[in-house]
């Protein structure tokens, strides 16, 4: 019996001694406690969780080497290699912050995404085809946007001070030449392709990423669809005109192709116009995409391949009064061929490793008739690029890129025999690094190099941006950066030794959503050096030179409420711009015509749903364009009254794939006024006589049928927005 006893005694103390005792706290690396934390035994059900103080206390029977786990959603996981000798254990553990990309502050400072993808939103791709006023034109949307402005007598883009020329566009990260259709003096253009193409954009103020090179002022990048939903057919019926898209898909492939005319004659002849007309704007267009996807769930490695061609004709005709001369004036006649195509991949590999890039090429033709002179332009841009993403770590990645351009222009006067042209060769290198600090804390850090052979120049831009994110959500951003750009084609081709114009942004941001709430607040700087500079006429220009500079400084304003209102959704943006510059003509800095210095719109929309139906309407308005009167000293001394367009919208849906559409532009009949055109010689008296640059008519009314054929026949054409 005291065998059994001593026995019974030695197993009980073995088992106490077996049992070890583990404790601690967990903190993260500010030292705050870390409730709710998992800790445990890995292989075994021994463990428990931390407490409000971030302490934990468990004992355990296992011995030897053993392997303690921690995890908490938010932070990295840890594991500890514990010896288990029956000895209590105390272990304070500081947890990492895991990097959450979806989570985590992203960099807002001049960016403006478009695209369901992204967090930062401003607007989706289906609020440009629905937006009042843009007529379901890219440009007149983002119009809409801080930072840009108005100029209803061109446009294209003008972006804080900056010109039109000085704005980049790209296709699936390919740049698009010529993106806006050709046009005559005063006479307003467009984007040539379709917003229905496009799945989002990233829209750029200043600051942009490294990999954007050529653009004193803005970058707009438009990713096209990656795979439709669905076999499709869209009929499109239009007071312009008519087209058809045809869409079809089958596994991970799809092929759309399309045709559209257009044709403005009949519309103006029901619609007094203010041009004198010879021959009505037409034109017409077709192109075809091709998409491919792959994907491999054992390894990770997943890619996309898009090809998409664009062709398009246009003509017109129209007589420009001069002023002081009681005849039509000069006629213009212009012919335009353009062809654009791109190859664009994405592919993922392994152990973090991404690939993407392609080729594009723009060609646009221009056959001119200036009164007796034919003139011929022909502007040609290749481009290609190949770019890699390692990501390091959840915290750490490094882009790296090449590209190679080669831009071609020419323009001759068959008539006389003459003609210039310049083909100029660029290499670009661009680096960039972004860094995770944690999910409240970003920094990216760029350098961009590059070589022209024409101008026998090479240069480096860098870039950098910061963005720290709030406790309320919000953020703060700011980047900086150099950008570098060649001048425009038709100065080039006169001078082709002429280097770059540069200019330095610094950008700060505030940026919020929360509840639906969308609000954004930007404070920019914009120093220019080297801006082009010539004596005489635009036309004609003499003694081309870098001897320009100015600057660009102001403030943007953005609100969006998706909740205040039932059922409407509305955007205010108010955009102040204090620029001045020393460029073409101008013996002094003065503020450019292009930049009014306060801009607002209000875009609203309305869905009502017993009628099936989405009600919108927006008013732009700005300050008013400077412009010179050769008749007073000094330059640029006067201003127009303020511009003003309200325009209205209505989007029907008879059916689910019907959808009427009836938009009118400037439904006031506000006689906007963007400048004043002067005689070149004073008259008798010794004034200049002037007239003013105005709209084409006093308002636009667009109506358009848009019917989907589809299997289910519920699909329409916002489908793919």
């Amino acid at each position: 019996m005291k065998i059994g006893f001593t026995l019974l005694l030695l197993i009980l103390t073995s088992a106490a001694i077996a049992q070890t005792s583990i404790s601690g706290r967990v903190s993260d690396h500010k030292g705050q406690a870390v409730p709710g934390v998992n800790i445990y035994l890995k292989g075994t059900y021994d463990g428990t969780t931390s407490d409000a103080d971030g302490r934990f206390a468990f004992t355990t029977t296992e011995a030897e080497n053993q392997t303690l786990t921690v995890q908490a959603i938010g932070f990295k996981s840890q594991e500890l290699v514990l010896e288990l000798r029956g000895q209590p254990i105390t272990a304070n553990i500081v947890l990492a912050e895991s990097i959450n990309q979806l989570n985590a502050v992203t960099i807002s400072a001049g960016a403006m995404e478009a695209g369901d993808e992204k967090k930062s939103v401003v607007l989706k791709p289906l609020d440009i085809v629905t937006t009042s006023g843009a007529m379901g034109d890219i440009t007149g949307a983002l119009l809409t946007l801080p930072g840009t402005s108005t100029v209803g007598n061109d446009g294209r883009l003008f972006v804080r001070g900056g010109d039109a020329s000085e704005t980049s566009i790209f296709i699936d990260g390919l740049q698009v030449g010529n993106a806006f259709g050709s046009t005559t003096s005063n006479v307003p253009t467009r984007n040539r392709f379709s917003a229905n193409l496009f799945k989002g954009s990233f829209f750029s103020t200043g600051g942009y990423s490294a990999e954007y090179g050529q653009a004193l002022s803005s970058a707009l990048a438009l990713n096209t669809v990656d795979l439709p939903l669905r076999n499709q057919g869209d009929v499109s019926i239009m007071s312009l005109g008519g087209g058809y898209t045809q869409t079809l898909v089958k596994d991970n492939r799809a092929l759309t192709a399309s045709a559209n005319y257009y044709n403005l004659a009949p519309y103006q002849s029901l619609v007094k116009q203010n041009f004198d007309w010879e021959k009505a704007p037409s034109s017409w267009d077709s192109e075809i995409s091709l998409r491919r996807k792959w994907g491999n769930a054992v390894t990770g490695k997943a890619g996309f391949i898009k090809a998409y061609f664009h062709t398009e004709g246009s003509n017109m005709a129209i007589w420009q009064k001069i002023p002081s001369n009681d005849g039509r004036g000069d006629r213009v006649k212009l012919d335009n061929r353009y062809h654009y195509g791109n190859v664009s991949f994405r592919h993922s590999g392994s152990k973090g490793w991404l690939f993407y890039g392609g080729a594009a090429l723009s060609d646009n033709r221009d056959a001119i008739q200036l009164n007796a002179d034919d003139i011929r332009q022909v502007n040609r841009i290749f481009h290609s690029k190949a770019v890699t993403v390692k990501d390091f770590s959840a915290q750490f990645s490094l882009k790296n890129g090449l590209e190679y351009y080669a831009k071609t222009y020419s323009e001759a006067l068959p008539g006389q025999n003459l003609k210039r042209q310049f083909t100029d060769h660029q290499f670009n290198h661009f680096l960039e690094a972004t860094y995770y600090f944690s999910n409240r804390l970003i920094m990216v850090g760029g350098l961009r190099s590059g070589h022209s052979t024409l101008a026998k120049e090479t240069w480096f831009t860098p870039r950098f941006s910061v963005a720290y994110k709030l406790d309320n959500q919000g953020q703060f951003s700011f980047a900086a950066g150099k950008f570098k750009q060649l001048a425009e084609e038709k100065l080039r081709v006169r001078q082709t030794d002429l280097k770059n114009s540069a200019a330095t942004h610094y950008i700060l941001n505030y940026f919020t959503v929360n509840n639906n709430r969308t609000f954004r607040a930007e404070a920019f700087y914009k120093n220019y050096d080297n801006l082009v500079t010539y004596k005489g006429l635009a036309s004609d220009p003499k003694n081309l030179a870098l001897n320009g500079a100015g600057y660009a400084r102001g403030v943007d304003f953005f609100l969006r409420d998706k909740q205040t209102i039932k059922d409407t959704d509305f955007w205010i943006t108010y955009s102040f711009v204090d620029s001045k510059r020393r460029f073409a003509a101008y013996e002094t800095k003065v503020q450019p015509s292009f930049a009014p210095r306060h801009n607002g719109s209000v875009v609203v929309k309305h869905f009502v749903t017993a009628m099936k139906s989405l009600l919108g309407t927006s008013w732009s308005w700005n300050s008013g364009y400077a412009f010179n009167d050769p008749n007073l000293p000094g330059e640029m001394q006067r201003k127009t009254k303020a511009y003003s367009d309200l325009s209205l919208s209505i989007s029907y849906l008879p059916k689910p794939n019907v959808i009427l559409h009836v938009a009118c532009s400037n439904v006031l009949g506000r006689q906007n006024v963007f400048g004043y055109q002067y005689a070149t010689q004073p008259d008798e008296s010794g004034s200049y006589a002037s007239r003013p640059v105005g709209q084409g008519a006093k308002r636009f009314l667009f109506a358009g049928l848009f019917i989907t054929l589809s299997k289910d026949k519920k699909a329409n054409q916002l489908n793919n927005l």
